[in-house]
């Protein structure tokens, strides 16, 4: 496989999931890895807490630094959804999901008060509407602007028709939110909606961005209709055109890009979709599908991509939701990586570290 694996963090009892994170450059240079360490259960509800890892050597090594915001301290159900994000002004921000019951998920940030990374302000709003808003992992943006994007997907819900329980819709709209001052206020986009949604379960999940230039933003979203969705927005966010099939097949998983020091854009996803007999459940570890794990290169600002090359690919395992660190000569990729005794595919997670000069295309 490609590069190597540096740092794993597997289930424990006390700690039977750790998913999803964000990587980030702290004030004094090192990397910090911010991601979810649940301490109750498996789903995505369960309780869990933000905990950081930090590494000192362009990413080929790291050490556990903790927990740096809590669940119980806070309040919260759960907290989710980390995206680290350096602004023009110098501030280091991190952007997180605040639960505050099953159907309610909100999104916040904090600036960063030492220089490690590990000490963090009082919370801003960023999306405070009633409802259920996801903002995946490593999602938060900055355009050359200054402009700040949060990809969102919005989930209607309420009550049951017998009023004991919550029930939430799975067909999402997405939506951008956008500031033009630092996150002291927030805009939002028109809403987007996967075409012919009668005939799907999922709308537009999970959403993402990347900006090609000049204004124009390249965003996706995941489906149920075995690719991703794409949608172009001339105008830095504000709005955005019709989705429609996009190049990248895949499950109902994410997909994740990131700009290379070089200016290539990196690609990386699951690009198998579910169909004729395909397995979400392997010997009792649900993997939804989402193996191999593939990255894909482009050098024309995402007009073609290079042909895929292999991650991973056990099918026994799952493997989604990876957070992209360009750092000085290496690649850092993060992601969900549970297999055989995991339960889920979301329990484990995996960095690897990646030399620029074996991404193999050049």
């Amino acid at each position: 496989m490609i590069g190597s694996v540096v740092y794993e963090l597997a289930p424990t009892p006390n700690n039977p999931r750790n998913s999803e994170g964000s990587f980030g450059r702290a004030p004094d240079g090192s990397i910090l890895f911010v991601y979810n360490r649940y301490t109750e259960g498996q789903a995505d509800d369960a309780k869990a807490d933000l905990a950081v890892l930090t590494s000192r050597d362009d990413g080929r090594s790291w050490e556990n630094s903790g927990i740096i915001l809590s669940a119980d301290d806070l309040g919260a159900m759960n907290l989710m959804g980390s995206s680290l994000l350096t602004l023009d002004n110098g501030d280091f921000l991190l952007f997180y999901l605040f639960r505050s019951k099953t159907n309610r998920l909100n999104m916040f940030f904090r600036k960063c008060l030492s220089p490690d990374g590990l000490k963090w302000g009082n919370p801003s709003v960023c999306i405070s509407h009633e409802g259920y808003y996801v903002v995946n992992s490593d999602r938060v943006i900055k355009l050359e602007s200054g402009r700040l994007i949060i990809p969102a997907a919005f989930h209607r819900n309420g009550p049951s028709v017998d009023g004991k329980g919550d029930i939430m819709d799975s067909v999402a709209e997405t939506l951008y939110y956008y500031s033009d001052n630092n996150g002291a206020y927030w805009d939002v986009s028109n809403k987007l909606n996967l075409p012919y949604t009668a005939y799907f379960t999922s709308g537009l999940q999970e959403p993402g961005v990347i900006e090609l230039g000049n204004g124009i933003l390249y965003g996706w979203a995941r489906t149920d209709t075995g690719r991703q969705y794409e949608m172009f927005s001339l105008d830095s966010g504000s709005t955005w055109t019709t989705p429609q099939p996009s190049r990248f097949t895949s499950p109902l998983s994410p997909l994740s890009m990131k700009r290379l020091p070089d200016g290539r854009i990196i690609a990386v996803w699951n690009p198998i979709p579910i169909y004729n007999g395909r397995k979400e459940v392997i010997n009792g570890v649900w993997t939804g599908g989402r193996s191999p794990l593939v990255y894909a290169i482009s050098s024309d600002n995402g007009k073609t991509f290079s042909s895929p090359i292999v991650i991973e690919d056990d099918e026994n395992c799952g493997y989604c939701y990876t957070a992209i660190f360009a750092g000085e000569k290496n690649l850092s990729l993060a992601y969900c990586a549970g297999g055989p005794g995991d339960s889920t595919c979301l329990a484990r997670i995996r960095i690897r570290n990646i030399p620029y000069d074996e991404l193999l295309i050049k």
